[in-house]
């Protein structure tokens, strides 16, 4: 028997230690027709097989640990392989080293350059049909490891079987591995160039994992579900969510409910139960705390090792679709946590990932997040930004996600970010700004916008940066909105001070305005301030029992009106007392008590007067949408104002009580005579209040009061808020006559 390679060769292939299979492996032509060679350790016998006529060729064992060849005429068709397994078993299998690469030099050249919008096409594990051979194309980027194989089920996790092509140019490996089908569990099997480093790796493009503890990849399909939203779809590319309301409903999805049993919902239950409880609730979107995939449920998700699998938790990539979809055939947007500030440092993911810092910083002082126990992406490396604007587009193509919120901006705009002096590298100019992540944001604003119009990218960014929420070309970042935290923060401070002292902090909820349309505002009460012994929201809030559940609802009802989008967190539309713990369910048993059900009401009923009038969205972003009628009542820490539509005859009249003493003739200017209705109280019996009010509505006097000249004498109810709206004179014929200005109130919802 002659042996056409040299043993070197066969002893690195054996050893794991070949970069280069295909010049080993496969067929190759030599001296008298072609040799095709193969590594079954497996196998006791192997024949190549011609697949059109059937000849066969019996291999030669070459070596006892399973290296096979045999040379075989010129041409070569298509052949396979048939083994005779230890077992006795025969298979038969195509051989993946006889396929020619399947990344192009172009593809090559964008995913380099950080230019391939759609990387995740390219890289993962993808099913594919090759001349007739079904199996699974496998990708990955590690440039700096001297071999990588793939690792599976299929081939008994043995690093030997399945080593794969590099390219030298882009440092990114590739493999088709023949038969490997739907289900079945990988990993990337990895050797160094550097002392030595050996792992085995989670895909970083996986489209599917194990649930945890277990965190192999799996491979999806992610091919063929029947979307039912085209309808959504295309209106939303027109939709301009600047004028639209906005009432997001904050959700983690394991602890939204649990079964009969205390289990998660999955997927599709949750697409009918949570879709017709937002749907009733009048919330516009829900907002997912991260799906994607990671292995500490006390993370919230937070801490992604998966970025494009969604999360096995609660079903599968196809269960998940049907949820979204299911969002938008019922009128409900879906806004997606994204976190690109930070990954962990698990060493199955991406945390060292060939040996060397390829996703993260080398230098601890820019690799290393001092309060999460992090690591932060390089934004200067193309190929960690392609990965990162990939993703986000991933799931605004691959599951129709309608926006992305990006966690913790601030800290990738400050290289000094929570760091001492001495523990942070300044930029080019010896400033604090991280130039690289600036760059990165901007372009991933800048794409997302252009490439799906219609969605929208939220920042959570808590400093005074400015211009977070401005295009790209005006200087921005380019964000669509920005969450206000400076409201939130003041807000819920004023609510926790004695209603008698609340007169010297009367200014916390009267600064707002002055930076109100800097930004385009979200106004957030998430899951943040009710976590980590903060308390619940009801718990923030001063007073005795009756008191808290009337604060609640004038917080909401003051963040109905106030200027900004809104956003609640799960649990808080109905007083939940305990704070939210990812590991147990909300407590939906309070809602057989009045006072919990009764402010679940409120916030359903604010939601709809919220979608219903103009005044509150049209102009919700610009300063002509809000007036103050009078932000300086110290005394009775009473505060009135006006929203307007784009049409200013059309506006409403807010006035809150933050005090529980009812506030009786208290008279305001408005800016037109007539019959103004009261469309909402907060201390309406019907959410469980004391039923103050003026009586459905009140008729304007001619007594000239602030800057009109006419005005209105109220009953603002305590620790409450009504809305007023005056009747247009076509529908007034039906209003009572003469100024009812005391009495009860009742809900118009």
């Amino acid at each position: 028997m002659t042996v056409t390679i040299l043993p070197g060769a066969i002893d690195a292939l054996l050893a794991g230690d070949h970069g280069s299979p295909f010049d080993v492996l496969g067929p190759h032509p030599v001296a008298g027709g072609i040799s095709i060679r193969a590594f079954q350790p497996m196998a006791q016998a192997l024949t190549v097989i011609f697949t059109d006529t059937g000849t066969r060729y019996a291999m030669n064992r070459v070596r006892g640990e399973g290296f096979f060849e045999v040379v075989v005429p010129q041409p070569v068709p298509r052949y396979h392989y048939e083994a005779v397994l230890g077992s006795g078993e025969t298979t038969t299998f195509a051989d993946p080293y006889a396929f020619g690469p399947q990344i192009t030099d172009y593809d090559l050249h964008l995913l380099s350059e950080g230019r391939d919008l759609h990387s995740y096409e390219k890289l993962g594990a993808h099913i594919r049909q090759i001349d007739g051979v079904q199996g699974v194309h496998f990708a990955v980027w590690a440039p700096n490891a001297r071999r990588v194989s793939v690792i599976g089920d299929f081939n008994g996790w043995n690093p030997f079987v399945n080593p794969m092509r590099r390219h030298d140019s882009a440092g990114i490996w590739e493999l088709f591995i023949p038969g490997v089908t739907e289900g079945q569990i990988y990993r990337y099997d990895i050797i160094s160039r550097f002392n030595n480093y050996y792992a085995q790796k989670s895909d970083p493009y996986a489209f599917y994992s194990e649930l945890r503890p277990k965190n192999a990849s799996v491979v999806a399909d992610l091919d063929g579900y029947a979307w039912g939203d085209q309808a959504w779809m295309e209106a939303r590319r027109t939709r301009d969510l600047l004028r639209e309301p906005m009432s997001i409903y904050e959700v983690h999805l394991g602890s939204w409910r649990h079964d009969a049993e205390g289990n998660w919902l999955n997927y599709r239950e949750l697409a009918d139960a949570l879709v017709d409880y937002a749907k009733e609730m009048g919330f516009t979107h829900l907002e997912l705390m991260p799906i994607s995939e990671h292995p500490f449920d006390g993370s919230w998700g937070y801490q992604t090792t998966g970025y494009f699998a969604v999360t096995s938790r609660y079903g599968s990539p196809k269960d998940f679709m049907y949820f979204v979809d299911q969002c938008h055939q019922n009128g409900i947007g879906v806004i997606l946590d994204w976190v690109p500030a930070h990954f962990p440092k698990d060493g199955h993911a991406l945390s060292y990932f060939d040996g060397t810092h390829l996703y993260e910083h080398a230098d601890p002082r820019q690799a290393e997040h001092p309060d999460w126990g992090t690591y932060i992406f390089n934004y200067g490396r193309n190929e960690v930004r392609n990965f990162l604007i990939s993703n986000a587009l991933f799931w605004l193509q691959v599951y129709h996600f309608d926006g992305l919120r990006v966690d913790a901006v601030s800290s990738m705009l400050y290289l000094n970010f929570s760091r001492e002096d001495g523990q942070w590298i300044p930029n080019a100019y010896g400033g604090s700004e991280n130039l690289e992540a600036i760059a990165f944001l901007t372009e991933f604003n800048a794409i997302v916008h252009r490439e799906f119009p219609g969605t929208m990218t939220i920042a959570e960014e808590s400093t005074s940066w400015p211009m977070v929420s401005r295009p790209t070309y005006l200087g921005g970042l380019g964000f669509t909105f920005k969450w206000n935290m400076g409201w939130m923060h003041d807000t819920l401070d004023y609510i926790a001070v004695d209603h008698i002292y609340r007169r010297w902090s009367h200014s916390k909820i009267t600064f707002a305005m002055w930076y109100a349309h800097t930004e385009n505002f979200v106004l957030s009460l998430s899951h943040d301030e009710v976590v980590h012994l903060k308390g619940s929201l009801i718990s923030k809030a001063f007073g005795d029992w009756w008191q808290q559940f009337a604060t609640l609802r004038l917080l909401y009802g003051y963040q109905m009106t106030f200027p900004g989008k809104k956003l609640n967190f799960m649990g808080q539309e109905f007083g939940q007392w305990r704070e939210w713990s990812e590991t147990r369910a909300l407590d939906w048993d309070l809602l057989h008590f009045p006072t919990h059900a009764g402010a679940q009401r409120w916030l359903r009923d604010l939601n709809r007067l919220y979608q219903t009038e103009p005044a509150l969205t049209e102009e919700d972003l610009a300063p002509q949408g809000f007036q103050w009628i009078e932000p300086n009542d110290v005394e009775q820490s009473v505060y009135t104002y006006i929203r307007f539509a784009t049409d200013r005859s059309d506006f409403v009249i807010v006035a809150l009580n933050f005090t529980p003493v009812p506030r009786y003739n208290y008279r305001i200017g408005v800016p037109e005579p007539g019959y103004y209705r009261e469309i909402i109280n907060s201390d309406s019996a019907h959410y469980g209040g004391s039923n103050v009010g003026s009586g459905g509505g009140v008729h304007t006097e001619f007594l000239a009061w602030h800057t009109w000249d006419q005005s209105l004498s109220l009953t603002v109810p305590p620790l409450g808020m009504v809305v007023l709206k005056r009747v247009r004179p076509s529908e007034a014929a039906d209003e009572p006559p003469g100024n009812n200005a005391s009495g009860g109130s009742t809900s118009l919802f």
